[in-house]
């Protein structure tokens, strides 16, 4: 498993190996030893599977507030996504900057989100099934986020907005500038 550090380097590509023959692959797409060998967390509390059958499906930009913060590792099973993490502690020096990144099942990476990223991603293929662990349960009390198009990111998304398929809750979020209380990560 190679773990590497992106432009914002609390965020983490890793790299499973993937041995495959005529039969099919095999893959070690988790080892506790190694996620612990690259000071990564191993408290995984919950794990999440979505399915979303539409190019262009943007989910998030999604986080916990403290003190039910999560840390993610996501990876793409089926299909593919543009998995989007942004910095929004603001005591970060990358605060408001962001990782966009290509994970699929074809390209087996998986990215790790530290708490205080808020994280989202857009569909690129039909589809697409997504999973990830998270450090700590969902609460629906801190459930919180920003808007995915907010122009203080200046994310790259490959649809429109126009052309977005969004929740209801997705398309009310606020900006970043209008969060009503800051959180504060430990």
């Amino acid at each position: 498993m190679e773990v590497l550090s992106l432009a914002i380097p609390d965020l983490k590509l890793i790299s499973p190996k993937k041995h495959g023959d005529a039969r099919g692959f095999f893959s070690e797409v988790f080892k506790l030893s190694e996620i612990e060998a690259a000071g990564l967390p191993s408290a995984w509390r919950q794990d999440n599977h979505s399915f979303s059958p539409s190019i262009g499906t943007i989910r998030g930009l999604h986080f916990q507030r403290p003190p039910f913060e999560q840390a993610k590792l996501v990876r793409v099973t089926r299909g593919a996504i543009l998995d989007v993490a942004v910095d929004i502690r603001p005591q970060s020096p990358t605060y408001a900057r962001h990782v966009a990144i290509e994970l699929s099942s074809e390209n087996w990476r998986q990215l790790y989100i530290p708490a205080g990223f808020a994280h989202g991603f857009c569909t690129l293929t039909a589809d697409v099934e997504v999973q990830y662990k998270v450090t700590t349960e969902y609460s629906p009390e801190h459930d919180a986020g920003v808007f995915w198009n907010d122009p203080a990111f200046g994310i790259a998304w490959p649809f429109p907005e126009s052309e977005a398929l969004l929740s209801e809750k997705d398309k009310q979020l606020p900006l970043l500038k209008d969060l009503r209380e800051a959180p504060t990560w430990r």
